[in-house]
């Protein structure tokens, strides 16, 4: 996402928000909300950005590879990768099935196959994770107890990201957001819950 590719290029620069917002002549909110993907800057101020950043608009709008690794501290032996984005995760036919084609993003993940974002629906896991942001999943049938995931509750559910916890003998769905309750799951109900994976990481779509 530009947010993240914007970020990338001013670190591996070695600039701070603030040299940034000098060179550029906006204040260093503005920077921080292009960095976190509240805001975007118009195409003058992109092709400003490349020039002082020494790489193209091209790369900073996601159109061409960047040709930077990521800034020290965040190195992985691992490329980018294409990873598809989907609207929804549903089960149905022993199996789970993804739904609303919403293009590709980039991960730099082991095993890109066995992973898919998803778009977060709904304010339940507000103020961490809003509507729109994007989930990093690891496709996998279990999670570890308290640990976020992407689960189905239902063969006609759709997918829903929660906090996964045991308790006893059930699992309760939590959602961040306290003007929403848990979902408790026990019993036979148990068996209509599928686990689609686990969020690795999550992001805000500009």
């Amino acid at each position: 996402m530009f947010s993240d590719r914007l970020k990338q290029a001013r670190k591996r620069k070695k600039l701070s928000q603030a040299e940034l917002s000098r060179q550029l002549g906006v204040t260093q909110q503005a920077v921080g909300k292009w960095e976190t993907g509240r805001s975007t800057p118009d195409p003058v101020t992109v092709a400003r950005l490349a020039e002082l950043l020494d790489t193209t608009t091209d790369v900073l709008l996601g159109l061409q590879q960047p040709d930077f690794a990521p800034p020290v501290g965040q190195r992985t032996p691992y490329n980018e990768s294409p990873i598809p984005v989907v609207g929804t995760v549903r089960a149905g036919y022993g199996a789970l099935a993804f739904e609303e084609d919403y293009g590709t993003e980039y991960a730099c993940v082991k095993d890109p196959d066995n992973y898919f974002y998803l778009v977060v629906k709904g304010d339940s896991m507000e103020p961490r994770i809003s509507d729109g942001d994007l989930a990093l999943v690891h496709r996998q049938p279990t999670l570890e107890n308290g640990e976020l995931g992407v689960m189905v509750y239902g063969t006609d559910g759709e997918g829903t990201l929660k906090k996964y916890l045991r308790r006893g003998n059930a699992v309760v769905l939590h959602p961040f957001n306290p003007a929403y309750e848990d979902l408790v799951i026990k019993g036979e109900e148990l068996d209509h819950l599928y686990i689609a994976g686990k969020v690795v990481e999550t992001k805000t779509k500009w």
